[in-house]
């Protein structure tokens, strides 16, 4: 019988913390969150001090349940979840459930904290146990009341004056809010023509190039040379006054230093990985989860990584330490400071007591661990292995040159810049990147030898034409780094609001750009006109700045909650009554429709916005909303099918989800169907036995599989499903699963069940039958 129960989230964990702290400690998983809000009106109770009614997690019962046994036989438990409030707050919820159960009378509680999974951290932490943070506590009570009394009282006014099925958040709507904005501002940009010229030149048979800075004694502005006339009459008269030759009048050298940049934090982790590795934000904080957790090294199993989510940029001193002596061996004593080098974390509410995210050991190389690692794994931890090292190693020196050059005398100059690398220093290892740079971030430019006076050979003069471009849309980096910069969400929280915006629809990711829905703008629209004050980034940020206050012991909750409940239940009660859909849902232009003379307006329908009269029902004109304004082209008719409501053609048309077919009679008939239909698998479904499996495609494009007998019947599945029972739990279908890992597997769909094995036969039978295309 094991003395001492230690709890962690996640199952990884388990067996190597087991390991570490001998037989005497049984460890167990809460698997995440064990408790939550009722998902019904009352679960938080802003007349009687907030209170807030929990229950258990369904799919996490189980996992109580075995706690709870193992605590009967225990002496001592250790809640040992993530070293953050998130962590804190499961650790709360466990000790709450069993204190409930009456299981932890005469029983010592303890609460373990280590930032990564190595045996010196963990049993370092069981030996000097802390207690629960009340603080950290009531903030994430706070945080967790505030989104769900804006969820539950601001969604369903969005179903009311905009669609069923929508939802706004404390900090996803502040998020859509930027990227309607910068939508809109690349919508209202106006492009304007400037022209350039550049100077073809060598010096020593060295070719170079040269920008024009000043012409006729004026100093060039971006807007100076508007026009293809005006660029030419400038090229010819700096030609005719060259002959051939420009003069080096000002040759200017310098040296500059340039610093590493700080270790990682959560934020700028997601960031590099996003420009890097291409990787999307959830699945950066996947695989640093699985690198933090524990990696099977042959023989030992170890975490690689300190805990990912952080915003402080602290080294422990023993790590410093650790990583300077390799820096002597592996690049020499002349690329290490004489100091260790140290950061200020940019956010004052950042948690000090954390570190930034290293290896656990400088020392276990990305090549020496490299057969352990997924690519996706020794990817991120060869950013963050480099990362590390570079930011102990001594600055960069950069030369630089510049080189103004006269044209024909004083009035006319041409300037050249260039830099070569000194001293690599830590660029030898690592460079951070940059959003939407059009250069190399490491691109060298080299000048050639030139003394003052001396004259250069001019070979020609290029005028350029350019056109001013709209500021570029957010990728996944960019977003992050705006959202830290506004002090919106925390960096724990950034990968699960660009999730909800999309698994919301607010927005979809194109070209690895995020483009908001046309219901992503009307809700938008919605929000920042009656709830200003919701969506305000300085609001957003305040209050996180109060809530962490909370979580330092500086403020009371109730309070703080008070403050936002009474002016925000106030409003939903003036919108329900004041604000009508069609002032939401409506946006009259300056057009009027040519079949009754009425307004025309922008409308959201159910394939997206649409132009249509306002005198609808009476008025049924509707057209395309297209870029030009003007009707779309004819759309493809279905040969040989007609509409079964009206008979007239059917034809395919693209919508917001794609193409689909539809009646040619719209908004007359409504009539709607895929363009792929759904496909009869044969299998019997597994959960009401009266239905089959149908192969379908969602509205999103995804494929899956659900019962023929829905919405009766709601079993779905993401895999191909096979007719053969799981040999583990005997459900009477297994389903096909491929990853690049793992290969294609046989495995059971049921969750509590962890049956797995290679699948022999024909992978592409994992796409299962073929859709019907009309």
């Amino acid at each position: 019988m094991s003395k001492n129960l230690v709890i962690v989230e996640s199952p990884a964990k388990c067996k190597t913390i087991e390991k570490y702290l001998g037989k005497d400690y049984q460890v167990l998983a809460s698997y995440g969150h064990v408790r939550d809000l009722i998902p019904k009106e009352g679960a938080v109770d802003p007349n009687n001090h907030f209170a807030m009614k929990y229950q258990v997690i369904e799919r996490n019962l189980r996992h109580l349940q075995e706690i709870g046994k193992a605590m009967k036989k225990a002496d001592t438990l250790y809640l040992a979840t993530d070293p953050d409030r998130e962590g804190e707050a499961i650790s709360w919820h466990v000790f709450e459930h069993l204190k409930e159960k009456n299981l932890l009378k005469n029983k010592e509680v303890h609460r373990v904290v280590f930032h990564e999974i190595t045996k010196k951290a963990v049993t370092e932490a069981i030996a000097h146990p802390t207690e629960l943070s009340t603080k950290l506590i009531n903030a994430q009570q706070a945080r967790r009341a505030l989104d769900y009394l804006v969820g539950f009282n601001l969604s369903p006014l969005l179903w009311k004056k905009i669609r069923r099925g929508l939802s706004a958040g404390r900090v996803q709507s502040p998020a859509l809010r930027m990227i309607v904005e910068r939508e809109l501002e690349i919508e209202a940009f106006k492009s304007r023509e400037y022209w350039s010229h550049t100077a073809d030149v060598s010096s020593q048979g060295q070719p170079f190039k040269a920008k024009l800075t000043h012409f006729a004694g004026e100093k060039l502005e971006q807007f100076s040379i508007t026009d293809e006339k005006r660029a030419n009459e400038v090229k010819q008269t700096l030609l005719e006054a060259a002959d051939g030759k420009l003069i080096v009048a000002k040759l200017e050298k310098k040296q500059r230093r340039r610093n590493p940049a700080a270790p990682f934090i959560t934020s700028t982790l997601q960031q590099e990985a996003a420009r890097k590795l291409g990787f999307t934000t959830k699945r950066t904080m996947m695989v640093a989860q699985q690198l933090y957790e524990g990696i099977d090294l042959g023989g030992e199993t170890a975490g690689l990584i300190t805990y990912m989510r952080t915003d402080s940029v602290n080294l422990a001193d023993e790590a410093v330490a650790e990583i300077r002596e390799l820096i002597v061996e592996k690049y020499g004593a002349d690329n290490l400071p004489k100091e260790p080098r140290s950061f200020k974390t940019k956010s004052k509410n950042a948690q000090e007591a954390h570190e930034a995210i290293r290896p656990t050991s400088i020392r276990r190389l990305p090549e020496q661990v490299k057969e352990r690692l997924s690519a996706d794994q020794l990817k991120l931890y060869e950013l963050i292995w480099k990362r590390t090292i570079a930011c102990q190693m001594i600055h960069a020196t950069l030369n630089l040159v510049a080189v103004d050059l006269h044209c024909g005398g004083p009035e006319n100059v041409f300037r050249a810049t260039g830099s070569t690398i000194a001293k690599p220093g830590f660029m030898a290892v690592y460079l951070e990147g940059r959003d939407d740079s059009k250069e190399s971030d490491d691109k060298e430019s080299f000048l050639p030898p030139m003394e003052e006076g001396r004259p250069v050979d001019l070979h020609d003069i290029l005028a350029a034409q350019h056109f001013t471009e709209p500021p570029p849309r957010y990728s996944e980096a960019s977003l992050v780094k705006a959202l830290e910069e506004h002090g919106i969400g925390r960096p724990s929280t950034y990968a699960t609001i660009i999730s909800t915006l999309q698994n919301r629809d607010y927005v979809i990711l194109e070209n690895k750009r995020f483009h908001p829905t046309d219901v992503g703008r009307i809700v938008n629209k919605f929000l920042t006109e009656h709830f200003t004050k919701y969506v305000d980034y300085s609001f957003t940020a305040n209050l996180e700045d109060e809530l962490d206050a909370v979580s330092r012991g500086e403020k009371d909750w109730i309070p703080l909650m008070n403050d936002f409940w009474q002016p925000f239940s106030k409003l939903i009660g003036e919108k329900e009554q004041s604000v009508q859909r069609k002032d939401v849902t409506q946006e009259v232009i300056e057009e009027k429709c040519p079949e009754c003379g009425g307004q025309l307006s922008i409308r959201l329908g159910r394939n997206g916005r649409f132009i249509g009269c306002t005198n609808y029902p009476d008025c049924s004109y509707t057209r395309n909303l297209n870029e030009d304004g003007n009707q779309a082209a004819e759309a493809e008719v279905v040969e040989g099918r007609s509409c079964p409501k009206c008979g007239s053609n059917l034809v395919i048309k693209t919508g917001r989800y794609g193409k689909f077919i539809g009646c040619s009679n719209y908004p007359a008939c409504k009539h709607i169907e895929p363009l792929e239909k759904p496909v009869d698998t044969g299998i019997e479904c597994p959960k009401c036995h009266k239905g089959t499996i149908f192969k379908r495609k969602s509205r999103s494009g995804k494929i899956f599989y659900s019962c023929s007998e829905y919405p009766k019947c709601d079993y779905a599945l993401w895999n191909a499903p096979i007719k053969e029972s799981c040999p583990d739990c005997g459900w009477p279908i297994l389903t096909l699963k491929t990853t690049k890992r793992r290969g294609t597997e046989k495995v059971c769909p049921q969750k509590d069940c962890k049956y797995a094995t290679p699948y022999e036969g024909d992978p592409e039978d994992a796409n299962g039958p073929s859709l019907e295309t009309a």
